[in-house]
Order: structure tokens, then C-alpha cells, then sequence
């Protein structure tokens, strides 16, 4: 891999970058110019991400613009083991010299030096007209190495240990996972945003495809730097539903059966959308639309249950049961609900407040802890509790009340309890 001993053009060496990437698909490309290393389209994307460096748009002749990015030769040390460690395979295109003035260099040719003045002698003296001396055919010979070896076979010899080196580098890499579902999981690591350096991401690949970047916690990237936490962790908490088992195929035939406050019923209909009426809050979002019986309804997802969706890890009716629950006054949507250990049921109560004529729900906690707010319930709970009877006043309170009442018995209890329990 050759480039001049001075600095060549940027699309000169986008050319040279094209024909030698044909050559060397799998391989990063870094081309030495100058004082820099410089690399070009899909090389300068990975380097960019993985080395934290900055990318540029140069424009080429015809207007037509490529991506670049570039590091001081000195920095080499520190960056290639980093696309090392990464599994990036790196060929590195050194500067030899210009093969035309070596050219004339073998041929006796004294190259001028640019802009360079005659001297006083050279202004004087008279120009004579060069005498052309008979010149003895030089006899063909090969020139020999110092180890015996002709170019030719040294060179033979250079391209057998590349490739060979290069086929041992194609065996297919170990994945650092496999999922249940027997997906391989491979490249998996995080790296540092080039427009806010404060923000890390981590990614992997699962089949040889990309996943979507996802921003990391603090906490997980100091973990990440310290070598406290593995890939596998990492997909975890990033990506749980491609480790997750996938539900057979079968499960996304319609009619899906669910259990109703009164018997059972069916999901005739489910999909995604996105909002597009400008009018609405939720413009722009992703949205669940399901049809259930004579039931149409629709609501915005959770990244978490779009991700469930599209990986086939939960079936529609899963689906329909933690989004439209509520609506369908489901005895399966109030069962999570649950009150903490040591409150009376019976300090639970649910009535119409005088002050505005809405119903709501408090809590009684007993001595000490004193109750809990009321907080107004929605008319699908109302309904549930009162004619499905599909939920619990316990399990409405909890729906309701959960964080304030957890908070309370986290809390010390009141001057007055005290006093009591020492006397």
C-alpha cells in the first residue's frame, strides 16, 4: 500500500482508499498523510465511534462529499490497540517515496529544486551545446537482497504471510453471548458521544446486525471503565427483550383469548401506529390500537412493550392486558396491586369527596402513621370496583396509594406514638 512521501490530495486518497478497500473489505483503513492518519466513508463512521474522534465532510472535485476523520501519527500507540480490543481488523497504508523522482534519481537525473536562482557563474558563462557521448547498454542483471532473496521473491514471500495472516483474522469471531433463543451476541461495548462528551452509549451486534445505540446510566459507565460489569450485564439492562424467549409464531394469530370480569374475551385486532393529527397531545408517538369485542381503543406505548412487540417476546393479548387493562375492567390488571404487609384492609376507604363531588381513595394507617391523602380514581377503577366488582378496595388503594403509603412506613413514627410506647 503505497502514497507519496509528501502529502497528497483528500481525493487522491479517497481513491486510493476505494481501490484498496475493494482489496481488503473486512479490513479499517488508516492512510498515513503528512503528520496525520486519515480515514474515509464507512472507516471513519466505526473509527469515529469507537476512538471518540471527530468526523468531517470533505468536499471532492464534482461536489461530491465523503466522510472523513484523521489523528496525529503519534496518537497511533494509543489508538490502534483501542480498534484492536474492539475486534476491528487494521491495515495501515505507510508513505514511500514518489516513484517518478526515484525514477530519475536512478537515472542520474538531478531533480531542480522549485523557485531556486541561478548563481553569478551560471548567469556568465556561455551555454554549450551538449555533446551526446556514446553511452555501453547497461546488462540486464537482478539485483539481489542481502539475504539472497530476489524483490520478487521477497515480495511473493510478503503477500503469502499476508494472506495468511489475513484468513486467520476471518475466522468468525467467539460471541460473548449466546441468548436463550440462540442468538450470538457479539461486539458489545460501550463508547463516548462525539457531540456530548458526557454521554456514553452502549451497543452490540446480535446475528451480525447492529443494535440501536442506547444511552447509559452514570452508574454503569463508571462500572463499565472499572471492568465492573460484563456484556452479558450490559444487554440486560439495555436490551432484555432479545434475551428473552421468544413466544411461538402461533400466538400472533387472531383471535387471542383474555379473561373478562364476566367471562371471556377476545383480541380481534392489535398493532403499532404513529400519531400523525398535530392536533393531539401525543403527536408523533408510537401507539398500540387494539380491538377487543366492540372495544376500539388505542394508547401510547412504552419503549419497553414496543421492544416486547416487535422481538416477540409478549403476545398481543399480553399486550392488551398491561395497556387496556384498566378499560376492560381485567381482574388480571388489578392482581399486581397489592397493599404492604401490616395495613387493616378495613382502614381503606372510597367515597364521593363533599368538596368537589369526585370519588376517592385514602387510607388509614393506623396509630402513629396516621392517613394517607385522598386521591381521586379514574371511572374505569370506579366501575371495576363497583359494578364489575373485578376489583378490591385493597387493590384500589394500593393502585393509588402505593408510594405514599411506603414512604410512611419508611418514615419514623410520630412524637406521640414514641411517648406512648415509652410510657
Amino acid at each position: 500500500m503505497a502514497c507519496t512521501d509528501k502529502e497528497v490530495s483528500t481525493a487522491t486518497l479517497a481513491r486510493q482508499f476505494d481501490e484498496m478497500k475493494a482489496r481488503h473489505p473486512d479490513a479499517i483503513l488508516l492512510f498515513r498523510s503528512g503528520d496525520r492518519y486519515e480515514l474515509f466513508r464507512e472507516d471513519a463512521e466505526k473509527a469515529s465511534a469507537i476512538l471518540g474522534i471527530e468526523t468531517r465532510e470533505r468536499v471532492l472535485s464534482g461536489k461530491t462529499a465523503i466522510k472523513t476523520a484523521g489523528f496525529p501519527h503519534h496518537a497511533l500507540d494509543t489508538y490502534l490497540p483501542k480498534l484492536v480490543r474492539e475486534g476491528m481488523r487494521v491495515a495501515i497504508c505507510e508513505q514511500l517515496e514518489d516513484p517518478k523522482r526515484k525514477k530519475k534519481e536512478k537515472e542520474g537525473v538531478e531533480t531542480p529544486e522549485p523557485n531556486k536562482e541561478p548563481t553569478h557563474k551560471e548567469k556568465d558563462m556561455p551555454k554549450k551545446k551538449k555533446e551526446k557521448a556514446p553511452q555501453e547498454e547497461p546488462a540486464k542483471t537482478v539485483r539481489a537482497s542481502s539475504d539472497g532473496e530476489t524483490p520478487k521473491e521477497k515480495k511473493a514471500e510478503s503477500q503469502s504471510a499476508a494472506q495468511g495472516e489475513a484468513a486467520a483474522e476471518r475466522k468468525p469471531r467467539e460471541p460473548q453471548m449466546v441468548t436463550v433463543n440462540g442468538d450470538k451476541v457479539t461486539h458489545g461495548h460501550a463508547y463516548q458521544s462525539n457531540v456530548n462528551p458526557q454521554d456514553w452509549y452502549f451497543t452490540a451486534r446480535l446475528n451480525g446486525e447492529q443494535l440501536k445505540p442506547q444511552k447509559m446510566d452514570p452508574a454503569d459507565v463508571a462500572a463499565y471503565e472499572k471492568k465492573e460489569i460484563t456484556v452479558p450485564e450490559l444487554m440486560q439492562r439495555y436490551y432484555p427483550t432479545k434475551l428473552m424467549p421468544r413466544v411461538p409464531e402461533e400466538a400472533f394469530k387472531y383471535p387471542n383469548g383474555l379473561a373478562g370480569p364476566s367471562g371471556p374475551l377476545t383480541v380481534d385486532k392489535f398493532n403499532v401506529y404513529k400519531e400523525t393529527d398535530e392536533t393531539r397531545a401525543d403527536y408523533g408517538r408510537y401507539k398500540f390500537y387494539a380491538q377487543v369485542g366492540d372495544k376500539k381503543m388505542s394508547t401510547p406505548a412504552s419503549r419497553e412493550d414496543l421492544n416486547a412487540y416487535f422481538d416477540r417476546v409478549m403476545t398481543p393479548g399480553q399486550l392488551v392486558e398491561r395497556n387496556f387493562g384498566e378499560r376492560l375492567h381485567l381482574p388480571s390488571h388489578y392482581a399486581q396491586f397489592r397493599l404492604p404487609e401490616g395495613i387493616d384492609p378495613k382502614g381503606v376507604r372510597v367515597a364521593k369527596d363533599r368538596s368537589d363531588g369526585r370519588w376517592k381513595v385514602s387510607a388509614d394507617l393506623g396509630e402513629g402513621r396516621g392517613r394517607t391523602s385522598k386521591q381521586e380514581i379514574s371511572f374505569d377503577d370506579g366501575y371495576s370496583l363497583f359494578k364489575a366488582k373485578s376489583a378490591t378496595r385493597e387493590q384500589i388503594a394500593a393502585k393509588y396509594l402505593g408510594q405514599e403509603i411506603t414512604a410512611k412506613l419508611a418514615a419514623p413514627l410520630s412524637m406521640e406514638k414514641s411517648a406512648s410506647m415509652k410510657m
